[in-house]
């Protein structure tokens, strides 16, 4: 018969076949940042990529201006006026200005930017730049010693255009607004001349711009896309941090509620036995007439049904209490070494009156050389009434119940109860091991029972570190196994040598 085990989510129960349920969550997030990384208008990123711009520039204030100093030092030694002096002071001032725009954006809070106002002034201060480098492609030299000087100012300009598609591509339209006029300047110039070479560099530069703008729009996309991947972190976070501190509330008053749940079970446990004791007490009396007999025998039996119904009350109520304190962590075990054999020996003596009255068979099938176990008595015979109850309970007239205790494979001890009933429906198993849960064929035979038994059972083989199994199948019977870990089994003593022995000896 297959071993099977409960699915539910009990207190000792943990359900491992439940199905993956964030495969939603996984494609709402795919979703958001599909969404986010589209959002190109949103005006929080347009804040933060004027920051990131900002930034940028100041990271590369010395990179360009380094570069205008060395054009005007080499152009001063080829023999250059004092036009290229200027030319550099005029550079230097207009990156000056964009670096102080930079530098002011970047200490403003980002929500207190005008997105729009912003990057009309960059690219304003952008242009001015693009003005000198326009100036820069006018620039002649008949004097200079420089061979190609047309080339060497393609060059200057190929430089500066890739340095600014780097810094600059955080901003939109900032390369197209510094160097649109100083390429179109030079190609300009080097038409005027039709001199072959100065034509390939200026189409070079011409195919150059696009390119350029080609690559500082990818590299805004991707900034773009990193913001956006943040923003989804951070609201990503919020939502776990707005879930922990409902989850923390949720235990709280989940907390409240268990410790009320223990107070009043403690408060009514008091309450409900004590009239349940008159009750028991005066219809055992009544229905023993032991004061008188009773003229009418419905009373009698009225007195009978009322005395069951008081003892199925009180067994109810001490099981709740049991699996209350197993799962509160409050149910105190004695712990002494327990011969396990005689326990259940002594269980299957009390439960021989009712195995009888139904016609059923207890077998017992013990190893004789088991050694103590260490354990809980009190709970070993509640483990061990409640399997041979459920068994003796489900086993038509005429049956067999087969009690065995023994060694496990791994060197514990076991406790099995097997009867040839009617069995328990396969799909049935996770509802017969949860707290008050029934199967179809306990319901059919009207069997008084509170669905705890199992489950009891289970927390306290729990609290041993042991296991419970349930092995089924319909029509052919039930097998219940109670294990005891190896670590609760005690190695016999050696005995104490006697004094004949220790004269033995010397």
């Amino acid at each position: 018969m297959p071993l099977l085990r409960s699915n539910t989510a009990d207190k000792f129960i943990v359900d491992r076949r439940k199905p993956h349920r964030n495969s939603d969550v996984a494609r709402a997030v795919r979703r958001t940042r599909d969404r986010l990384s589209q959002q190109a208008g949103n005006l929080d990123f347009d804040r933060e990529l004027l920051k990131l711009h900002a930034r940028s520039m100041m990271s590369g204030v010395i990179a360009i201006p380094l570069l205008v100093l060395a054009i005007a030092a080499v152009g001063l030694l080829a023999g250059m006026d004092k036009q290229i002096a200027v030319w550099a002071l005029f550079m230097l001032i207009c990156y000056t200005v964009v670096s102080f725009m930079a530098r002011r954006v970047e200490r403003t809070e980002a929500s207190e930017l005008d997105p729009s106002r912003t990057q009309r002034d960059f690219l304003i201060g952008h242009s001015l730049c693009g003005l000198g480098w326009a100036w820069f492609a006018w620039l002649g030299c008949a004097t200079c010693q420089i061979d190609q000087f047309q080339i060497v100012k393609a060059m200057v300009l190929l430089v500066a255009m890739a340095a600014t598609s780097v810094m600059a591509s955080s901003l939109g339209g900032a390369l197209l607004a510094t160097f649109a006029v100083p390429v179109a300047v030079y190609a300009y110039s080097g038409a005027r001349f039709w001199m072959p070479i100065e034509l390939i560099m200026a189409a070079l530069l011409v195919a150059a711009l696009p390119f350029f703008i080609y690559v500082a729009r990818n590299l805004n996309r991707s900034s773009l896309m990193l913001l956006s991947f943040r923003s989804e972190k951070d609201a990503l976070i919020a939502e776990v941090e707005t879930a922990k501190s409902m989850s923390d509330e949720a235990r709280r008053r989940a907390e409240d509620a268990n410790l009320a749940k223990s107070r009043f079970l403690a408060s009514m446990s008091h309450e409900l036995r004590t009239p349940l004791n008159a009750i028991l007490g005066f219809s055992e009396v009544m229905a023993n007439e032991v004061l008188g007999p009773m003229s009418n025998p419905t009373y009698r039996d009225y007195a009978h049904d009322v005395h069951e119904s008081g003892q199925h009350l009180l067994d109810l109520i001490n099981e709740i209490l049991d699996l209350s304190r197993i799962e509160a962590g409050r149910y105190q075990i004695s712990e002494e070494p327990v011969m396990l054999p005689s326990v259940v020996e002594d269980c299957c003596h009390m439960m021989e009156l009712k195995a009888r009255n139904k016609d059923i068979r207890v077998v017992q099938d013990f190893e004789t050389t088991l050694p103590r176990l260490f354990a809980d008595e009190r709970a070993v015979r509640q483990i061990t009434l409640n399997l041979l109850s459920n068994a003796i309970k489900f086993t038509a007239s005429g049956g067999e119940v087969r009690v065995r205790v023994g060694w496990t494979a791994g060197g514990g001890q076991y406790i099995s109860v097997k009867d040839n009933g009617p069995g328990i429906p396969e799909e049935e198993i996770p509802v017969v091991l949860s707290a008050f849960g029934q199967g179809s064929i306990a319901i059919k035979s009207a069997e008084q029972g509170t669905g705890l038994g199992l489950p009891i059972v289970q927390g306290l083989l729990a609290m041993h570190g042991g296991e419970f199994e349930l092995h089924s199948k319909l029509r052919e019977g039930t097998e219940a196994i109670a294990i005891f870990p190896l670590s609760r089994v005690m190695e016999e003593l050696p005995a104490l040598p006697t004094k004949a022995v220790a004269a033995r000896r010397r």
